[in-house]
């Protein structure tokens, strides 16, 4: 389990393309505590570290995570958003966030208010019954507040430190992010189609 705060940002340092991929992962994160079989999420994606050192970590990443999340399209010198899973006592900043990809939203738009940015995403269509105005999305491993939602189209506001201290000033209109919807909108969907 995550919470969507941000802790460091990684870079792909290599990737080994044999069937699943071996991605190595440089990291400022002191990783001396971390053991082998550890979950990190990265970019959204909840991975098991397979080896380390003191400031990189590998993953193996299979071909159904290749498919549906961005891992596909990186390369090396990507950037990539990182947080280690909770420990009991963690503060939970964000939401509860799983790092289970549901699919892959589409920046529409980015545009500047005051010192904030305003982002607008498009969701898959499956997914977009789940996000609510003033509830919680995740996105590219990211816990945000959803500020409006029009049919299948959302929007964020990202504040001065977030955009600062997460690859989402790397992006421009028509770049893909992972998405997770909220667990607790997921559950309660569920028990209304049940009900029906």
């Amino acid at each position: 389990m995550f919470t969507g705060i941000i802790q460091n940002i990684g870079t792909v340092k290599s990737i080994a393309k044999d069937g699943d991929w071996r991605i190595v992962i440089e990291t400022g994160l002191d990783l001396s505590a971390t053991p082998i079989g550890a979950s990190i999420c990265c970019s959204g994606c909840c991975l098991t570290v397979v080896e380390k050192g003191a400031d990189w970590f590998a993953v193996d990443v299979s071909g159904e995570s290749l498919s549906k999340t961005i891992i596909g399209s990186w390369a090396e010198g990507a950037r990539i958003n990182i947080e280690p899973s909770l420990k009991l006592g963690d503060e939970l900043g964000g939401h509860i966030v799983s790092g289970h990809v549901d699919g892959l939203a589409e920046l529409v738009s980015v545009e500047e208010e005051g010192d904030s940015y305003r982002l607008k995403l498009r969701a898959p269509q499956e997914l977009a019954k789940f996000i609510a105005p003033k509830g919680s999305v995740t996105l590219d491993g990211i816990s945000l507040t959803v500020n409006e939602v029009e049919g299948d189209v959302f929007g964020v506001n990202i504040i001065p430190h977030t955009w600062e201290n997460t690859t989402l000033s790397d992006l421009k209109p028509g770049a893909r992010l992972n998405i997770e919807i909220d667990m607790l909108a997921r559950y309660v969907a569920r028990q209304l189609e049940v009900a029906a």
